[in-house]
Parts: C-alpha cells; structure tokens; sequence
C-alpha cells in the first residue's frame, strides 16, 4: 500500500468541546477547524502535530458509528488514518491481499478528502482509514 504518512488518528469523544479544551491544554496548540460531517452523523475537531492531525469525533445521533462505539467500548482511539496516493487503486489491492474493506468505493470525509474504511476484523483489531487529498 505505501502510505505516504499517517493522516491523523481519530479519537471518539462524547462531548467535543470538553475534549477540544483538554487538548489545547494537554497539547499546548489550539485546535484549527470544527466541522460537521452530516453524512457519518459527526462533528469533527482537528489538531495539528507535525504531518499528523488529531482528529476528535463526537457523535450528532444516537445511531452513529461513533455512539455505538462509545457505548460499548468508551472514548478513546477510534482509528487510525494513513494517507494514500490513488485510493481506488489501494481499495483494490487491499481487497486483492483478502482484507475486508467497509467502503468499496471512496466517499467524502472530513476536509474535503476521499476516505476508505478496513474492517478491524481483519486487520488484527484496528479500524483503518485510508484517505486522499
């Protein structure tokens, strides 16, 4: 796959605000843009950290990915995300290799970008995003 650098790590939280507080204080930075994905039913908060964002997730409805996630499992890291050259082809190579994808085809995401989910079931537990500008 030869991702070009881990585009950011996503971290469920239930209440965005609280969270972005917390950051800009644990990490010292403020975070840069707050935004709503309507589509996957979350508002999102990006920080940046060198090449890599943090992206915090609160979810908008109570059957979102995001609130099934914290209900069973808490707050926390959600994913991870690595940014890829020609996503569609990397869906199909993955594919190829017998990975589960959760998305066939890429759909907007946050800040404009073509993402792609692997299923954690086969991928030893870690839901992986991949994404392209």
């Amino acid at each position: 796959m030869k991702p070009t650098h881990i585009e950011h790590i996503g971290i469920a939280v239930k209440n965005l605000d609280e969270s972005i507080s917390f950051y800009e204080n644990l990490l010292g930075i403020k975070c840069y843009k707050i935004e709503q994905v309507a589509d996957q039913k979350v508002r999102t908060a990006f920080f940046k950290v060198a090449e890599t964002k943090i992206e915090l997730l609160e979810s908008t409805d109570n059957d979102s990915p995001i609130n099934k996630f914290i209900k069973q499992k808490g707050e926390g890291v959600h994913h991870i995300a690595f940014a890829v050259n020609n996503i569609e082809d990397k869906l199909k190579t993955t594919k190829d290799k017998g990975i589960q994808l959760i998305d066939k085809k890429p759909r907007k995401g946050a800040e404009g970008l073509n993402i792609a989910f692997l299923h954690p079931k086969s991928t030893h537990g870690v839901l992986i995003e991949l994404c392209e500008k």
